[in-house]
């Protein structure tokens, strides 16, 4: 019956389009654009769900790692992002401050066509065009290819409501075929639809009424019995009415049924004067339980919360659950004007004052009769055990606790349940703060609010009205007045009209029932009620709150709102108007509820002269705070000083853009400068980028010393080189704006002096890695260590001391030098305590000992440098340290161990999105296939590594290793030739750009053993004897000492003795330069370079069906 009718998947011309009916796909003009993994597509689906839209971090970090997230989860989704645009360009994923945007309209995603299509049936069929509802019905349930959210890890909540309309899509295309006579055809659906949705009675109704139009009546109540048993079994429950209805329509009868009676034994209603709600009460169980738990425990609990948090309606249901021998009574205080016409509230409460008199009446009538109310009601109470609820006590606050304290003294059986905008502060007193909402309640809360404004808006009209009432909840903080105040909205709005004007929320949200107080009928008059009754040191302070995002601590809200803060925020959050968030890093936080902070800001802007200062005292503590910080994230305790740095990113980044679009380029520059380091370490590069581009903008790279602007310009220039590094394109690098701003810091920098020997100017012989080889690279380094000596502190000196440790260990033949330095640099990490500077120190001391072949000790290094890296949170640096260890595996023979380490270092490389990390990782892999015998699956990794080389910055020695590994699938597959070109010109490159001693050996040794196999055995001994003076002290691999002995096996019993000695020795004084010689001679058949000719060949390989001669993977290299 559902054909594929209309538009398909994908076919609309040249446009995008996106799909997540089935799993997550993207077309462009019909043809499939390759994504990601599992999790790239799970961030897709989320940012298709909400197309046009921004989405928060905190909800597609929820969205992709569900219970899972990684403990870098800021960092692991701008890598994602990253990634993700890689895959659709740049343009396609905005970064907007809510979060990220899909930039695509909603009709291009298959999800929100099915709901246009499905709408447009519904529309067709009650207008009875039922062929026309049937045609595009058909197209509807047809976009369906699989599970809606497949790749989300947790979709069973996300896909409630697309499944549910799809089912109501079925049902309409089921209703178009009855209409139109042709029951025959849906039978075979609806009885599939009742299998696979047996408690579905709207599926059951037309499978009946199909029944019947066949004349089929029998197997009609046969169907209505089975529906009735499996209803029954199931849910213990009757069929409903329509069922029912039918099912008389069926027999000839009513079909009606006596109306049930109330339950005997009711519990008779509480005495008191809570009246009935006329609304709903949603969530909030735990609340009522703790409440009635204190009342139980205590004689005084009091509920605070800012206005709209639903105190006065908890209050009542929570009163309402109690039972008191005297009954529950409500005094409500809000209509007082006079603290003194407390008692006189109660009294009337009570029942026990009639009339309520007005101030000057009453005091009038006390002053007359001598009558005391407070003794009036004392005596009443005092043998009485009741519950007195005093709601709405703020206003006066001084009264209530006076006679809260006097009745609690005297009235042993009195419990007072009390509302109030801060603590009645009456000794005993039990605090119960009511929080917001949580999300599922609030959006429950709204769903019922909205069904009794508009008839059929609980049900909403489309995925991005869900999306939107989620907005709605969420930037009302929960508040369960003001969600109600949107809901009534909806008379007039949509959800997204709503959602949209939220930033002008107090002229929006008016018009609550006009049976409510007027403070509680807008938005705004329930927080002027709260501003009303602050002092103005108060309403200052409140102002000055405005201008943090994401919250504060005490010191930065006493360098913004003064001295007094200590005060004045105390007293804030007393009155429920600031939030208190302990045991955060850094101590105490305060946060305003984003009602509260926009109403604050507002307040705000109309004294401009007070938001300007505010503005800059907050710019000011910002940069005091980074610039002080900065050196701290490199000692000891840098965990607790990145931890602070994490929590105040908000307040940093709304610092850092005051500044950006001020221009104000001293204090952009300052913050940069100083945030240098922590964007690094915590992986925040993408961001830094962004941030860096726009502080250069602000200003000319300068040509003066003097300028007191000049070294900053170049150090944020440097730092932009230093986060670029490993995201930018060889093709970027290489561009000749890169290169001349190149030699610009190297030409500035290299003088030397104090901001040569400081991060970030201490990096520019950075520059010279990215552009030159190796040995240039070391000889820069030595100026660098030398000028950090004379200038710089421990930590500079040690860095730089790393550096040209690791380009020793990248160098050749300098790997003596390299242990020199790391025995300064462990003396100074003893003294400096930085976590990062100890795993550099590890990873390059586990180099060594890679290359030395000492892998216990070096696997030791590397997993105290993960360790390290990992307690850090540079979590970025993980993929490179789990391929060095999947390396150094490979090396020792465990190539099991090694494969898993792989797996997880290209999982971590796809998360992290380092490029240059993940393109290593596969050259790692395609060795270990190679020596498995699976030349088809190196040669196609080999393919990927060689097409994403220029993902990243790798340095040229790897472009050397890629060449290598070409020659090396070249070999297994047969490439005689091919494979000896190949390896002599990786050897002439090796050589030519100063890579490291084994590379160039253990090329020479692949193709001693490729001239081996072609029965070349005096040219293999040769070679294999060049390795082995081109190596020097330094060993082989396992895999490499397996392959070689099993050469000298060959020629052991392939060449004569004199044969043998004499090709051995021939190798033996070669140096780098005459073994790439000696393989070019042997590569164009040079006879003098190896004598083919000689006794011991037979011109093939003597054992060539040996497993043992399987072409050897190699080790890899450990230096590069």
């Amino acid at each position: 019956m559902v054909g594929v009718l209309g538009r398909g998947v994908g076919t609309i011309g040249g446009v995008r389009r996106y799909g997540v009916l089935g799993v997550t796909e993207v077309w462009d003009g019909g043809v499939a654009v390759p994504l990601g993994g599992g999790k790239l597509r799970a961030l897709l689906t989320v940012l298709v769900m909400h197309a046009g839209r921004a989405v928060g971090p905190e909800r597609l970090i929820d969205e992709v790692w569900a219970d899972e997230p990684p403990a870098d989860a800021s960092g692991a989704l701008q890598a994602l992002v990253a990634r993700l645009r890689r895959s659709l360009g740049r343009e396609a994923v905005v970064s907007e401050p809510g979060g990220y945007r899909l930039d695509a309209p909603p009709e291009t995603v298959d999800l929100f066509e099915f709901e246009a299509a499905l709408r447009d049936g519904e529309r067709a069929l009650k207008s009875g065009d039922a062929a026309g509802a049937a045609q595009t019905l058909d197209r509807a349930l047809a976009s369906w290819r699989g599970p809606v959210f497949a790749d989300l890890p947790d979709r069973a909540a996300a896909a409630v409501r697309p499944e549910a309309l799809r089912l109501t899509a079925l049902r309409l295309r089921i209703e178009a075929d009855l209409a139109r006579g042709r029951a025959t055809q849906a039978l075979p659906v609806l009885r599939e639809a009742v299998a696979d949705h047996p408690l579905d009675e709207a599926f059951r109704t037309q499978l009946i009424r199909a029944l019947r139009a066949e004349g089929r009546t029998a197997d009609a109540l046969v169907a209505f019995e089975t529906a009735r048993t499996v209803l029954a079994d199931t849910l213990g429950a009757d069929p409903g009415p329509e069922l029912r209805a039918l099912h008389a329509e069926l027999l000839g009868t009513s079909g009606s049924r006596p109306q049930t009676e109330a339950a005997p034994g009711a519990a008779p209603p509480n005495r008191g004067n809570l009246r009935a709600r006329l609304t709903s009460f949603v969530g909030r169980e735990a609340d009522l339980r703790e409440i009635a738990a204190d009342l139980s425990a205590g004689r005084l609990v009091t509920l605070t919360g800012p206005g709209g948090s639903g105190k006065t309606r908890l209050a009542q249901e929570a009163a309402d659950r109690t039972a008191y021998p005297d009954g529950v009574w409500l005094a409500e205080l809000a209509p007082l004007d006079d603290p003194a016409g407390v008692p006189h509230a109660v009294l009337s409460a009570l029942g026990r004052r009639e009339i309520q008199l007005p101030a000057a009446a009453r005091d009038r009538l006390a002053d007359a009769h001598g009558e005391d109310p407070l003794e009036r009601l004392l005596e009443y109470c005092g043998q009485r055990r009741l519950l007195l609820v005093l709601d709405n006590c703020e206003h006066v606050i001084g009264a209530a606790a006076d006679l809260t304290a006097e009745l609690l003294a005297v009235c042993p059986g009195v419990t007072v349940l009390a509302t109030s905008r801060e603590p009645l502060g009456v000794p005993g007193e039990v605090v119960r703060p009511v929080e917001p909402l949580a999300p599922g309640p609030a959006y429950q809360l709204f769903g019922e609010r909205a069904a009794a404004a508009r008839a059929g808006a609980a049900g909403y009209d489309s995925a991005e009205d869900v999306a939107a009432v989620q907005e709605i909840c969420r930037r009302l903080d929960g508040l369960p007045l003001a969600i109600e105040l949107a809901a009534a909205r909806l008379r007039a709005l949509s959800p997204r009209q709503i959602a949209d004007r939220l930033d002008d929320r107090f002229r929006l949200l008016t018009g609550g029932s006009r049976t409510l107080l007027p403070r509680q009928q807008t938005l705004r008059a329930v927080v002027d009620w709260s501003w009303d009754l602050l002092d103005e040191p108060e309403r200052a302070a409140l102002r000055g709150l405005s201008v943090f995002a994401g919250g504060c601590t005490l010191a930065a809200a006493e360098a913004v709102c003064g001295p007094d803060a200590v005060l004045t925020v105390a007293q804030l959050v007393d009155k429920s108007l600031v939030v208190a968030e302990h045991g955060r890093p850094g101590g105490t936080r305060y946060r305003l509820l984003e009602t509260i902070h926009e109403y604050a800001a507002e307040r705000l802007a109309a004294v401009p002269e007070e938001a300007a200062a505010a503005a800059a005292r907050h710019g000011a503590h910002v940069r005091d705070l980074v610039v002080a910080t900065e050196p701290k994230l490199r000692a000891a305790d840098q965990l607790e000083w990145l931890e602070v740095l994490e929590t105040e990113l908000d307040n940093i980044r709304a610092a850092l853009h005051r500044s950006v679009s001020a221009g104000d380029e001293r204090g952009a520059l300052t913050i940069a400068l100083a945030m240098g380091w922590f964007w690094t370490l915590r992986n925040y590069r993408d961001e830094a980028g962004e941030w860096v581009d726009r502080v250069i903008a602000l200003g000319e790279r300068g040509t003066d010393p003097s300028d007191p602007l000049y070294w900053p310009r170049l150090d944020v220039r440097m730092l932009d080189f230093f986060v670029k590094s490993d995201r930018a394109s060889e093709e970027q690098w290489h561009s000749a704006e890169a290169e001349e701003e190149a030699a610009a810091l190297m030409a500035a920098y290299r003088v030397g002096g104090p901001p040569a020997a400081r991060f970030p100017g201490m990096l520019w012989p950075f520059a010279v890695y990215l552009f030159g080889g190796a040995v240039e690279v070391r000889r820069h380094t030595e100026e660098m260590v030398a000028n950090c000596r004379e200038y710089g502190d421990d930590w500079s000196l040690a860095a730089a001391l790393m550096f040209r440790t690791h380009a020793a260990v990248d160098s050749p033949g300098a790997l003596d030098a390299a242990d020199a330095d790391l025995a300064e640099l462990r003396r100074l990490c003893t003294g400096i305590g930085d976590r990062w500077m100890r795993a550099q120190l590890h990873g390059a001391s586990a180099e060594i000992e890679t290359l030395r072949c000492n892998y216990d000790l070096a696997r030791a290094d590397f997993e105290a440098s993960m360790g390290l890296a990992e307690e850090l949170g540079a979590l970025s640096e993980t993929p490179f340290l789990l391929g060095r260890m999947a390396d150094l595996e490979h090396r020792a023979g465990h190539a099991e161990v090694a494969r898993k380490l792989c797996a997880r270092a290209e999982e971590m490389a796809e998360r992290f999105a380092v490029w240059d990390a993940r393109t290593y990782i596969r050259y790692l892999k395609a060795l270990l296939l190679l020596e498995e015998g699976d030349t088809a699956g190196a040669a196609a990794l080999a393919g990927l590594v060689e097409g994403h080389i220029a993902d990243g910055t790798p340095p040229p020695s790897f472009q050397v290793l890629v060449t290598g590994l070409k020659a090396r699938v070249a070999a297994a597959d047969g490439d005689t030739a091919g494979a000896l070109a190949g390896l002599a010109e990786t050897v002439r490159r090796a050589v030519e750009v100063g890579c490291t001693d084994p590379v160039v050996a253990e090329t020479v040794d692949v193709a001693a053993q490729v001239l081996r196999r072609a029965g070349d055995l005096v040219g293999a001994v040769r070679l294999a004897s060049a390795a082995d003076a081109v190596r020097g002290p330094l060993p082989r691999t396992v895999p490499e000492e397996r392959d070689h002995a099993a050469l000298w096996e060959r020629a052991v019993a392939g060449l004569a003795p004199e044969e043998l000695a004499a090709a051995q020795a021939a190798g033996a004084t070669a140096d780098r330069t005459a073994a790439v010689a000696l393989l070019a001679a042997l590569t164009a058949g040079d006879t003098d370079a190896g004598d083919t000719d000689g006794g011991g060949t037979d011109g093939a390989d003597p054992d060539g069906g040996n497993t043992d001669d399987a072409e050897p993977g190699g080790g890899g290299d450990g230096g590069e």
